[in-house]
Parts: structure tokens; C-alpha cells; sequence
């Protein structure tokens, strides 16, 4: 899968794809200057986008038949340890599969596989609108 044909917007974040599946999606950010706050500390909305990112590419994995996409409806992160160096993956799996929302959990672990931040999304599966003429 080209990650940055699917989603342009990780290009520009950075985000490489280590391994995608719909059980499990993978992706990896490394620490830049330019993703960081004044100290050094790789910042959280990098880390917020590479998770939304990997969860959403999760949950459109996992669409049930006849759906168009999904779209983040709900997020919540809690962030456990900065991360100064190295990189960060994002790993994304489904905790439920349903017709109208799926939710995914993401774990952010550093370069020592050490707990970043989690994620909880829960993501609308959209179905394909009539064009108006």
C-alpha cells in the first residue's frame, strides 16, 4: 500500500508505514527539530496526527461492505512520557467493528519500546452521498 497516495496528509507529517493489515497498522514517525516544542520534546500534535492517522487507516481497513470511508468522531489521548529522540510508532488496533462506528486503540512507543501515549478513536463509517445536481 503507498501510504501517501492513500493519505496525502502523512507525507507531509512524515509518517512512514512499517506494516499494514486490517488486525493491526503500523506506522512510524521519527524525532525531528521541526516536529518539536521550544525543548526539544517531539510535539504533541505530531504525535496526535501520526496516531489519527494510523487509526483511521485502521478503521477504513476494517469498513464493512458498502461503505464509502470513516471520519474521526471522538479522540482521546493521554500522553505518558516526551519523547527527545529516536522514533515513535504508532500501532492501531480494532477494539470494535460495527456498521455504524468503529473504535481503535493506538499505542505510541518510543525507539525502547517504552509507552508514549494511547489513543481511543471512534470513527463514523460514512456511506457514498447521491451527488446533487
Amino acid at each position: 500500500m503507498d501510504l501517501h497516495a492513500a493519505m496525502p496528509f502523512t507525507a507531509l507529517l512524515g509518517a512512514t508505514a512499517v506494516a499494514v493489515d486490517p488486525a493491526q497498522v503500523r506506522l512510524r514517525l521519527g524525532w525531528s527539530p521541526a516536529r518539536c516544542t521550544a525543548s526539544g520534546v517531539l510535539h504533541g500534535g505530531a504525535l496526535m496526527g501520526l496516531a489519527d492517522a494510523a487509526g483511521g487507516l485502521c478503521a477504513h481497513l476494517n469498513l464493512p461492505d458498502g461503505a464509502a470511508g470513516t471520519a474521526t468522531i471522538s479522540s482521546a489521548t493521554n500522553f505518558l512520557r516526551a519523547v527527545r529522540d529516536g522514533h515513535v510508532d504508532a500501532v492501531s488496533r480494532p477494539l470494535h467493528l460495527g456498521r455504524t462506528v468503529i473504535v481503535v486503540d493506538t499505542e505510541l512507543r518510543d525507539a525502547g519500546d517504552r509507552l508514549v501515549a494511547r489513543v481511543t478513536q471512534t470513527q463514523a463509517v460514512t456511506q457514498e452521498l447521491p451527488r446533487r445536481a
